[in-house]
């Protein structure tokens, strides 16, 4: 069951992201520019993306607590990262050498 929780906390933000996107691809436009920049955030930091996405305002843009919470939500994805990294030289039977 926690297997099935973490897979689901990790695929969520990317799904969230992709139907946000298929449902509502003007508003995905509006935030940005070329479709490189949402693409490169679904793989590396979806759910700073997912919240910048929900938080745009068109014609307005993010202004002063909207960055606050991309800030804190980009955070999360680099902590993401970090702790798969750290649990990835926490493998039972593998050297340091190894990494």
């Amino acid at each position: 069951m926690g297997c099935l929780f973490a897979l689901f906390a990790g695929v969520f933000p990317r799904l969230a992201v992709l139907i946000l996107w298929i449902a509502r691809p003007e508003r995905v436009d509006a935030a940005f520019s070329t479709f490189i920049w949402p693409l490169l955030g679904i793989i590396f930091l979806p759910f700073a993306t997912l919240i910048y996405l929900l938080l745009y305002t068109p014609g307005r843009g993010l202004t002063g607590w909207d960055w606050f919470w991309v800030v804190l939500a980009a955070i999360l994805d680099i902590g993401h990262w970090a702790a798969g990294a750290s649990q990835r030289n926490q493998i039972p039977g593998r050297r340091a050498s190894e990494a």
